[in-house]
């Protein structure tokens, strides 16, 4: 078998999966898995893909890469310095809404590449949004749905089909936990998938199927990673199917060694990754000329409305009130107040972690400022960080004290429990998921002092993407979408070596 492969990734987004899979590197340095083609259809996520292939087109990325990230020169300029890199970038890379549409200039593509010599891995997740707990459960509220016409339950038909097309040597599809327990016409979609995801060829037994874990229970047990179990800073829960041709399993049988991925030694926390990095304020809606010392009134305001609000709440808040006003009287005997956004390198306070992040080369953190924010709930944000550091958790909207409440609804009805959520520096963050572009109210910092939500940049730690990464995209908004909805590289890079393992490569480390 070779030790080198060609990576196909479809429904790629920004681009997570190929470069933890284009990270796993043999022992002289070079690639083992070399991204041949990537294919994203939204434009923002596409912008970013591309941006990425051209990074990976050198050993060391050129000072014009970091240049355009900082600001200081325009991508155009980046193009023209380096045009044979950026068309091969091109050439990788292709925006196309995956579909009948579309396979009269895919195929061609390919083509090409299923009659190379090199084989091929195909990776991808196909669009999750109707298998998703929260898709599900938006999808029952509305009165004309049917789950039968949805063509989202297939789009991962188009995945088998490139399978069949291309016939690679091994195939890894990633998906949302719910795809578990999704059902379409009282039939498990999930057993469908995986009986599909066999017979990708000449016979019901094309493939091969590997789980990645051991243990747990039901039929999904063995495909569902726990990314906080394998040095991911964040709880995130996905399903991963690994599959190898039959042809080449039975070839390797010999030989075959398969134990899945090795859970890491201690969990990562949002510590571990943000701890840090430069402190940042608020913008504060609806203001426009806000400023630093209109935000200090505002933030230090809210941090004595929460402690007031605790005050009434019972002695067990007695700390987090202490807290709050500490903090607060701090913030206003201060004589600098953060700014809204940084640009300064910071390093990753986990040994383990930091090489994977840092880059010397790198002079400028992009993706690293924030949002805007209404006055009244910075309190809200000063109160759940202040629980959070107290009690090591985040709070439920039952133990919020009746001054902080927001007006909604349906708050206590249990809905809403968990709509201002902190995250814990001594835990793993909570999923970062794609919603973080409408508003920060569940990705709340743990810093109390800086009364925030997360950046960019921050949830892209938290997604363990490095920070030489750029998310291209006007404005946060499609930034966050992006970070949302990607694999994060450094759990790709071990599906990556553990699927190299069972084609019996070596990596560098070993």
């Amino acid at each position: 078998m070779s030790s080198r492969f060609k990576v196909v990734d479809l429904f790629a987004g920004p681009g997570g999966l190929a470069e933890g899979f284009s990270s796993v590197r043999a022992a002289d340095g070079s690639r083992i898995f070399d991204v041949a083609l990537s294919v994203e259809m939204e434009p923002n996520a596409f912008a970013t893909l591309r941006l990425r292939s051209f990074f990976r087109q050198f050993d060391k990325a050129p000072s014009e890469y970091y240049d355009y990230i900082a600001g200081r020169i325009s991508k155009e300029e980046m193009m023209a310095a380096h045009p044979d890199e950026w068309k091969a970038a091109e050439k990788e890379t292709m925006q196309l809404e995956l579909g009948p549409a579309t396979r009269g200039d895919l195929d061609p593509v390919l083509e090409a590449l299923r009659n190379a010599s090199e084989p091929i891995v195909l990776i991808g997740g196909p669009p999750c949004q109707a298998y998703s707990i929260v898709g599900r459960n938006k999808n029952r509220s509305l009165a004309e749905y049917d789950p039968a016409k949805d063509k989202r339950h297939y789009l991962y038909k188009e995945y088998i089909r490139i399978i069949e097309k291309l016939q690679p040597t091994a195939f890894v599809m990633e998906n949302v936990k719910g795809i578990l327990s999704s059902k379409v016409d009282k039939n498990e979609i999930f057993l469908r998938i995986l009986e599909d995801l066999r017979a990708a060829g000449s016979d019901p037994d094309s493939y091969t199927l590997f789980p990645l874990v051991t243990g747990g229970k039901g039929v999904g047990a063995g495909f569902l990673i726990r990314c906080e179990d394998y040095g991911i800073p964040q709880c995130r829960h996905r399903v991963i199917v690994v599959g190898i041709r039959t042809d080449v399993a039975k070839e390797l049988e010999a030989t075959l060694e398969f134990n899945g991925l090795v859970p890491a030694a201690r969990q990562s926390t949002v510590s571990d990754v943000l701890e840090g990095m430069p402190k940042l304020r608020s913008g504060i809606t609806p203001q426009r000329d806000d400023n630093d010392l209109s935000w200090r009134d505002a933030a230090t305001k809210g941090m004595e409305k929460a402690a007031e609000a605790c005050d009434g709440f019972g002695a067990s808040f007695r700390q987090v009130s202490e807290l709050l006003r500490s903090t607060a009287a701090k913030l206003a005997d201060s004589a600098e107040i953060p700014e809204r956004n940084s640009s300064r390198p910071c390093a990753v306070k986990d040994n383990m972690l930091a090489s994977w992040f840092s880059d010397p080369m790198l002079d400028t953190l992009p993706n690293h400022g924030t949002r805007g924010h209404m006055p009244d709930d910075l309190a809200r944000y000063a109160f759940v960080a202040a629980f959070g550091q107290i009690f090591g958790r985040s709070p439920k909207s039952k133990e919020f004290p009746m001054g902080l409440a927001p007006d909604h609804k349906n708050w206590k009805s249990g809905d809403y429990g968990d709509r201002f959520r902190a995250q814990v520096w001594s835990r793993p963050s909570t999923t970062v998921v794609s919603h973080i572009s409408k508003d920060g109210h569940a990705f709340i910092h743990p810093d109390v002092s800086q009364c925030r939500s997360l950046t960019v940049r921050e949830a892209a730690r938290l997604q363990t993407f490095p920070d030489n990464y750029f998310f291209e995209g006007n404005g946060r908004t499609p930034q966050f979408t992006q970070v949302g909805n990607a694999v994060p590289p450094l759990m790709a890079k071990q599906i990556g070596e553990a699927l190299l393992k069972v084609l019996g490569g070596r990596t560098g480390s070993e």
